[in-house]
């Protein structure tokens, strides 16, 4: 898979390429890539630098990810030729399912507060990898988080419009306000951050290990912050809390590679079953912003989401057909219903062999010079999480369970004690003859699976690099799974520098269309590509964002 490193598109001018053989990484945070590159340079391996990064995310865009989110990740591991995927999303309460709120008359979960909140995974997955893959000590790799904690760090222009947007969320609880507010105001850009009780709590669980967490000390203060204020966990909720690993990510092949995603809970094989629909048809020929493409992609989202929403849930609890959804036979078949003339208002599930059942995260990836790879993302759930930091922690919450939960009776997805909830979390990896060629993936919601659609795309049926495969104009199209859209009428939303004509071609076909012309539309993608012949590595970072390519 070659890429074409001056492919011509119609893109804002960004960032160049960032070119390596010693190692690269990806951030949203300028900072985490600053510390990701120093780690590869002390010697450190990539899984190494995605811990160290992964922990100063949570430190310098709390919008998005932290201590109180979850995780999901893909990890090549270059010694075994082996890939795993990892699971670190929590459960909701043992205490706590549908009846309880029907029962006080709520029509839907809340969104913020301690009851919205699942319980964390993200320490939990770092230390299991250091465990499992570093080099280095746990200790060593979470002392840069602690001292931007301590220390503090000026904000920057984007995460500004983070806090301004937000500030009413952020001045709901006491111990929130007190850190992300000043005196009940946004904070502004270039003002300094400091977090003295996250950087003690980051202490506590650098020196103890990740199960202080849930278990000890730490845990009790957080269990108790979080009754106080309505939620319902016990102490065994916590105790009971694993990261889980398997060997075998759920995958599809695309021209010849086989892209690898994150398995259920994570909704990633939405990105496969588009991928099967795209397969059937000569996306090269059609062009790259051609009214025809934008079609089919936007159709074959429909289709998937639908999937999505009717069939998906844990598999712990419900039976989920995810192989069928991802096999060719399925994709060629869904693709049948689209039509080329009229975009459909509404798309129905597909019929399966079994019955019918009833930037807001951060991604980031690494490679070494050995040729280990991650494709990494954690999140809080929507911006800035429940809006809750459990007392005197300095930990802010995540809302997944507000955010990923239904109370329709009978649903896959419907809240039960001590279920995950489907989740909008997913990773990519892509491999050439069982080597990784592609790691990516973006924030962003029901964004990601479009999203990193188009980015995949890009990168090979067009053979952009990794810089241009980001950068390059996207579409979003609503509703998808999240509470606040899902019951809205389709609404497509296209980039601002995408060609002029297309806003109406694709309303002639019956699509809802309007132009966002903000400049930051469209989520953080990050990308690495591996030239496995030669060696060399190639990272690209968006444009739309904070984001930062860094190499040795």
């Amino acid at each position: 898979m070659e890429d074409n490193p001056r492919q011509e598109i119609n893109i804002k001018p960004g960032r160049e390429p960032v070119y390596s053989t010693q190692g690269l990484v990806c951030s949203i945070s300028p900072q985490a890539a600053n510390v990701g590159a120093s780690i590869l340079s002390a010697g450190g391996n990539a899984f190494d630098a995605i811990v160290a990064m992964a922990a100063v995310e949570g430190v310098t865009t709390s919008v998005g990810c932290g201590l109180g989110g979850e995780a999901f990740g893909l990890f090549y591991e270059a010694a075994s030729g082996k890939t795993w995927g990892m699971t670190a999303s929590g459960k909701a309460p043992s205490k706590l399912d549908r009846n309880w709120f029907v029962d006080r008359s709520y029509k839907s979960i809340p969104l913020t507060g301690p009851i919205s909140a699942a319980i964390p995974g993200e320490i939990d997955a770092l230390h299991e990898i250091t465990n499992k893959f570093g080099t280095m000590s746990f200790k060593e790799l979470i002392e840069p988080a602690i001292i931007f904690a301590e220390d503090g760090f000026p904000i920057s222009r984007f995460y500004s419009g983070a806090f301004q947007a937000m500030n009413d969320k952020l001045d709901i609880y006491q111990s929130t306000s007190s850190i992300f507010t000043n005196g009940g105001l946004p904070l502004r850009e270039g003002q300094i951050i400091r977090q003295p009780e996250l950087s003690e709590t980051l202490k506590l669980v650098s020196e103890n290990g990740a199960r202080d967490f849930y278990e000890g000390d730490l845990s009790e203060r957080l269990l108790k912050s979080m009754l106080d204020d309505g939620g319902l966990y016990t102490s065994e909720d916590f105790r009971s809390y694993q990261t889980i690993w398997y060997d075998c990510p759920i995958s599809t092949f695309y021209r010849g590679v086989e892209v690898l995603e994150t398995s259920l809970p994570s909704q990633g094989f939405m990105v496969l079953e588009m991928l099967n629909i795209l397969e059937c048809h000569d996306v090269k020929g059609m062009g790259l912003y051609s009214p025809e493409l934008c079609h089919l992609m936007v159709e074959a989202k429909k289709l998937a989401f639908a999937d999505r929403n009717t069939y998906m849930g844990d598999p712990e609890f419900v039976s989920v057909p995810s192989g069928e959804v991802i096999s060719k036979e399925y994709g060629a078949q869904r693709g049948k219903e689209i039509d080329f003339h009229k975009a459909m208002k509404s798309a129905p599930a597909g019929i399966l062999g079994l019955p019918l059942t009833g930037d807001d995260t951060s991604y980031l990836c690494a490679v070494d010079a050995s040729g280990n790879a991650v494709s990494f993302i954690h999140s809080l759930s929507m911006g800035f999480g429940s809006g809750f930091v459990a007392g005197d922690t300095g930990v802010l919450l995540n809302n997944r369970i507000g955010r990923g939960f239904n109370l329709i009776e009978g649903h896959p997805n419907v809240i039960e004690p001590l279920k995950k909830t489907m989740h909008t979390l997913n990773a990519y990896m892509v491999l050439d003859k069982g080597k990784p060629v592609l790691v990516g993936g973006t924030p962003g919601g029901d964004g990601q699976i479009p999203w990193n659609v188009q980015t995949l795309t890009n990168a090979i049926d067009f053979g952009m690099n990794p810089q241009q495969a980001v950068d390059a104009p996207r579409w979003s199209h609503t509703p998808g799974t999240d509470p606040e859209t899902i019951n809205q009428e389709p609404f497509l939303d296209l980039d601002f520098d995408m060609p002029g004509g297309l806003e109406e071609k694709l309303s002639g076909l019956g699509h809802n269309v309007a132009v966002n012309d903000t400049g930051s539309f469209g989520g953080s993608a990050k990308m690495i590509r591996i030239n496995q012949e030669t060696g060399v590595i190639c990272g690209g970072s968006d444009r739309r964002s904070d984001g930062l390519a860094s190499a040795l």
